[in-house]
């Protein structure tokens, strides 16, 4: 039976809508205007954030060389006139310990993204997911703890020949911070396999490929997009991590090389953490240090997440 319809004002029959349709509808305009001020919101944060960074900063080298502070070897701010503001030394350590953290994350993560897309009866991954993803819910104070009162144990233990003259090393921080970021590379890994089209799947398996050359000749290079943004999230995350570092990798700032993982070093973040804590007079060139180590750690990370946009876009696989 034909629907009856009333023409709008000024529309032609093809812009005919069904008689007690609400014109217009105001519910719609009003969650698109939430929307639209929920993904704005994220753009005024992070402004604001480079408006409170770029003060201070600004303050800051106007009283320390930039060429100083980038490639100084020796940092140690708040020593009076045995100050020394080179932060290269925290800037190797947070590298390294991201490096040290990628190393453990990336195959652990992919692995357990092959098994759970690939190998895993629905109901084990039902129960092995959320088993790993609550991982990435344990406060990081937590597994600072779990890596200076264990890890660091075991280390030594484990390997005794490398000697540990401290409490504090930067190897079992970086392996704390890359167990706390498996979840991540793990659960965004995956969910980009398992969008990738059953059809490209039963056409490998019709040519005779195996479950193994399928998923790493056809589903890895189809979902290798996803699985560098969860690379990119991790790197993300192991550089801002904060209390990890603090507690396990200690606050001596210096050089060290990167196989010497039983030495204790000072990241950027550790330094921000250590600092920070409301001690310190407004204005001063301590005070303005904070800001200015937050400026290069944001430079950093920005540069790092243009640079993955890039490579996502360029890989990047498009079915329909």
């Amino acid at each position: 039976m034909p629907t009856s319809t009333t023409d709008a004002p000024g529309a032609g029959a093809s812009q005919r809508r069904p008689l007690g349709a609400s014109s217009p509808r105001y519910g719609e305009r009003i969650i698109k205007a939430f929307l639209a001020l929920c993904a704005g919101l994220s753009v005024v944060v992070t402004i604001a954030i480079v408006i409170s960074l770029v003060a201070p900063t600004i303050g800051f080298f106007q009283k320390v060389p930039i060429t100083e502070f980038l490639f100084g070897t020796k940092w140690s701010p708040g020593f009076g006139e045995q100050s020394s503001y080179g932060v290269l030394p925290t800037v190797v350590a947070t590298l390294d310990i991201v490096a040290v953290s990628l190393l453990v994350a990336v195959p652990i993560g992919l692995l357990s993204a092959f098994y759970l897309s690939e190998y895993a009866h629905p109901r084990v991954r039902r129960v092995v997911k959320p088993m790993l993803e609550v991982l990435g819910g344990i406060p990081t104070v937590a597994i600072g703890l779990f890596a200076l009162m264990f890890l660091r144990p075991l280390a030594a233990k484990l390997l005794p020949f490398l000697g540990w003259d401290s409490i504090f090393s930067f190897g079992v921080a970086g392996v704390a911070v890359g167990l706390m970021v498996v979840p991540l590379v793990s659960s965004v890994s995956e969910d980009a396999m398992r969008s990738v089209p059953r059809g490209l799947r039963e056409g490998a398996y019709a040519l005779g490929a195996s479950k193994m050359r399928v998923s790493v000749r056809v589903v890895f290079p189809a979902a290798i997009s996803g699985i560098v943004a969860a690379i990119v999230l991790a790197t993300s995350r192991a550089i801002g991590e904060t209390m990890v570092v603090l507690i396990a990798a200690g606050a001596t700032s210096q050089i060290v090389p990167p196989w010497d993982v039983t030495e204790p070093v000072q990241t950027m973040t550790a330094f921000i953490g250590s600092t920070a804590t409301g001690d310190i007079a407004t204005g001063t060139i301590t005070y303005n240090t904070i800001f200015a180590v937050g400026t290069l750690l944001f430079v950093m990370t920005l540069s790092m997440n243009m640079l993955a946009m890039h490579l996502v876009r360029r890989f990047r696989e498009v079915y329909e």
